[in-house]
């Protein structure tokens, strides 16, 4: 059974690693039927850890587990933790496939996205004082 674990930053405010969990739990209902298992997961500061949430997935019944690392940039928490700590998690489960995927970031939608959101804003005159 494929499964998803959506791996943000972690922030010491509360508010910012709930918006991550009410995230999960509105993208769970759009794409249930392709990942019927999604955890959320944080690199500090925050729970659940990336083996945590993966070993979440593997007691719900997940046989494959896609990594989705939720960061804009691809710095050394996408290029060497997310995947460090995903390989730790496989290593212990050996009839288990992990695959981080890219980067929200890097995805060509990003540009959609931004296009989307700034066009009602092109329609305000607002400027900032200086």
């Amino acid at each position: 059974m494929k499964s998803l674990v959506i791996v943000a930053h972690g922030s010491k405010r509360e508010h910012s690693n709930n918006e991550v969990f009410e995230l999960m739990n509105s993208l769970q209902h759009k794409i249930k039927d392709e990942y019927p298992i999604i955890e959320s997961s944080f690199l500090e500061f925050a729970s659940p850890s990336i083996p945590k949430a993966i070993e979440l997935c593997i007691q719900q019944g997940a046989t494959q587990i896609k990594v989705l690392p939720y960061f804009l940039s691809a710095g050394k928490h996408v290029h060497k933790d997310i995947p460090q700590e995903a390989e730790r998690a496989a290593m212990n489960n050996e009839n288990i496939s992990v695959e981080v995927l890219p980067h929200l970031g890097s995805s060509q939608m990003m540009v959609e996205l931004l296009h989307k959101a700034l066009i009602p804003h092109e329609t305000t005159n607002r400027t900032i004082a200086n």
